[in-house]
């Protein structure tokens, strides 16, 4: 993995040693699972040895918790951006889904450790990264409450609705490859079409 490459996954995070281990605790959670995984496997991966991985995280736990803390921080950003810039609940609802679905997409690997390995974080971590999850949540809920009160959506319950939106695109770091037919931004365009029908919207995004 090139330098450039681990910045743009991890902007904020130095220095590049510390992104390269990111980087093998990817690897090595998605290749073996969170527990499987050993401290001596991600120095390896990495090209380091053991004791390097102490200098920059204190355990196991603390690295899943800086990927899976970033991941959500990126993703909240990014839904919060698609919902700012919006004129509609519809065009806004179309932009948070083809975002957040690519994203998800073109960084599957880390997406699906973001996303699946939650559970094996420590109890304060994890609210922390729970209050993240609960942002986005947030966004989409709104965006479909505002649409509700517009007429430009027709479903019964925000909540739920809001959940089941946001999970078809969680779920594409479950199966996505590098070797799918469909491009990250082709997907999220159709996971979009797909979102508005859900909604059962009345109007053109």
């Amino acid at each position: 993995m090139t330098v450039s490459l681990t910045a743009e996954l991890w902007p904020d995070v130095q220095p590049e040693t510390a992104r390269r281990l990111m980087l093998a605790g990817v690897e090595s959670f998605a290749r073996r699972g969170y527990h499987a995984t050993t401290t001596r496997d991600i120095a390896g991966n990495a090209g380091m040895s053991p004791a390097a991985l102490y200098v920059h995280f204190p355990s196991k736990a603390a690295l899943l918790f800086a990927i899976s803390r970033s991941g959500h921080e990126q993703a909240l950003a990014l839904v919060e951006a698609a919902a700012n810039e919006a004129d509609s609940p519809a065009t806004a609802m179309r932009q948070i889904v083809e975002r957040f679905t690519s994203w998800h997409a073109r960084r599957h690997t880390v997406a699906r450790v973001v996303q699946y390995e939650l559970g094996a974080l420590p109890d304060k971590e994890y609210e922390i990264v729970a209050g993240l999850r609960r942002g986005i949540e947030q966004i989409v809920r709104d965006v479909i409450e505002s649409g509700l009160a517009k007429g430009d959506f027709q479903v019964a319950d925000a909540h739920t609705a809001a959940r089941a939106i946001l999970s078809l695109g969680i779920d594409v770091a479950r199966w996505y490859s590098d070797r799918a037919k469909k491009s990250p931004t082709a997907l999220g365009v159709e996971y979009a079409e797909l979102a508005l029908r859900m909604l059962g919207t009345r109007t053109t995004a």
